[in-house]
């Protein structure tokens, strides 16, 4: 029992009225809503900043916040190049590419899901459904937020963790039933400035750590474990080599845009033509979120044997106890909140953009004129079984982690905007495209991706727990060359029909 009776009393209060601001917004936001499109991708002309804020809320989650930090007080300065340098920059870049494409086509089309986008861009109803499966992988990054979530708030509440997780699942599904896109760019607005005010407390809590210099700082961690002032850890499975730490995460981040929860923001914006204020209020936001994972370091100079009252620290408790340790009652009542706010922000993005995915990509082409006008009623029944599948799921993560959520849930999610990056590139930049091509590409991707992680390939897959990272890296190359290949080619045989007929 860590935190003092005062804060667990605050924290309910804090909670309640957190709640209570939540419920207020979604019932606001609620009542816009008139079909399943307004919940998808809303009906208000919110201003281009706001919707930059949700973005930045959105991509930054309890992972950024709570899961990553844990990695870096394991393996030190590599995961900080990896983590907050490598990986944004590859990111920010990607999102500029590809949401000023994205969001000109979506617009014409009026896809309100991704598989909807992918499915008219290639004409394909076969492909959307494709794309409608596949996106039940992403219910592995809900995993990864009920558990970060739960452990943030169990260790604030001296509570049982199970209990903690119903209440989050019970809470957050419930008011997704109902908010959707108006209500979430609302709440995800709040969210995002309190995680900004709460990143800049947590990155100069280390402050009194750098006493004696940059130097000294370093010294601290150096006796700790020299590997952890190393740019790479050999004792690690994420960071052992630069092409770990910088091929693997410059794929993956120019990749991880092509999730529906992101990509897709950008069609709240009713006027594309404020796409460059809405990427800039999202990217100045995205940096200080990055940064947070430096925090990972003064919970290993402050836990350096990671173990609190004879007990070792799970990954994944890492930084929930280094912030219920360390601060007062008020400032830590700021930072729980933020941080919940950190997972809430994507819980309800990726809640909302799965459902509509299953409603309206998955059962509506198998039911057809069954679901019809009942098509937000059904919409609710989705987010009830994803709740219920989604909470045993993460109580079993709780209870028997590999190592951390975040290897489960990574393996998911990459599986999936590797097999959606092709399409989505090719869509965007390339005219005349085949079906076929970026079909074939995106089973390259899943294929290549599953087979090296699971079947243990490369030298990169011989430890305990493995680095899904490089796995979905190899998978993102060779779906993009055989996906070229085929393109080339169906390019080169639609040239000779034209000669043929001319």
């Amino acid at each position: 029992m860590i935190a003092s009776e005062k804060l667990v009393t605050y924290m309910y209060v804090l909670l309640a009225v957190y709640a209570a601001i939540i419920l207020y917004f979604v019932v606001r936001g609620a009542r816009k809503n008139t079909n399943i499109k307004d919940y998808a991708v809303g009906n208000i002309g919110f201003p281009a900043w706001v919707v930059g804020l949700s973005l930045a809320a959105s991509m930054t989650s309890a992972a950024t916040f709570i899961i990553n930090p844990g990695f870096i007080a394991l393996y030190g300065v590599s995961g900080v190049i990896s983590f907050a340098i490598v990986l944004p920059i590859a990111a920010f870049i990607s999102l500029i590419v590809f949401t000023k494409g994205f969001a000109k086509y979506g617009s014409t089309v009026k896809a309100t899901t991704m598989a909807q986008w992918i499915g008219k861009r290639y004409e394909s109803k076969n492909y959307a459904f494709f794309f409608g499966i596949i996106a039940l992988l992403l219910i592995t990054f809900i995993v990864l937020i009920n558990v970060g979530l739960t452990q943030v708030i169990s260790k604030a509440l001296n509570a049982e963790p199970f209990y903690v997780l119903m209440g989050i699942v019970a809470f957050v599904f419930g008011y997704m039933m109902f908010g959707g896109a108006n209500s979430m760019v609302y709440t995800n607005t709040i969210q995002a400035i309190i995680m900004f005010i709460v990143a800049l407390i947590l990155l100069g809590s280390g402050f009194e750590f750098f006493k004696g210099g940059f130097g000294g700082f370093m010294n601290k961690l150096s006796s700790i474990d020299p590997n952890l002032t190393k740019p790479t850890n050999s004792t690690s499975f994420l960071f052992r080599d630069y092409f770990e730490i910088i091929v693997t995460q410059i794929i993956i981040g120019v990749a991880i845009v092509c999730q529906p929860h992101i990509i897709t923001k950008s069609l709240l914006l009713k006027d594309a033509k404020k796409i460059n204020n809405y990427l800039f209020s999202g990217i100045v936001f995205m940096i200080v979120f990055f940064l947070v994972v430096i925090v990972g370091l003064y919970a290993r100079i402050s836990f350096p044997d990671l173990t609190v009252d004879g007990r070792v620290l799970k990954m994944d408790e890492i930084i929930p106890t280094y912030v219920v340790a360390k601060f007062s009652v008020g400032v830590g009542l700021i930072i729980v909140v933020g941080l919940i706010s950190a997972g809430l922000s994507t819980l309800e993005s990726l809640i909302q953009s799965l459902s509509i995915t299953i409603t309206s990509d998955i059962l509506e082409p198998i039911f057809k004129d069954k679901i019809g006008e009942n098509t937000i009623a059904v919409n609710k029944i989705v987010i009830v079984i994803l709740a219920i599948v989604s909470f045993l799921l993460s109580w079993e993560q709780i209870k028997n982690p590999d190592v951390s959520v975040a290897i489960f849930a990574q393996n998911g999610v990459y599986a999936y905007f590797a097999a959606a990056f092709v399409p989505v590139l090719f869509g965007t930049f390339l005219k005349n495209v085949s079906v076929r091509s970026v079909f074939i590409a995106s089973i390259t991707a899943i294929v290549v991706h599953f087979g090296i992680y699971y079947g243990r390939l490369t030298p990169y897959m011989q430890e305990p727990v493995n680095n899904p990272g490089v796995s979905a890296a190899f998978g993102i190359v060779a779906s993009l060359v055989v996906g070229y290949i085929f393109y080339k080619l169906d390019a080169k045989k639609t040239n000779e029909h034209v000669k043929l007929d001319s």
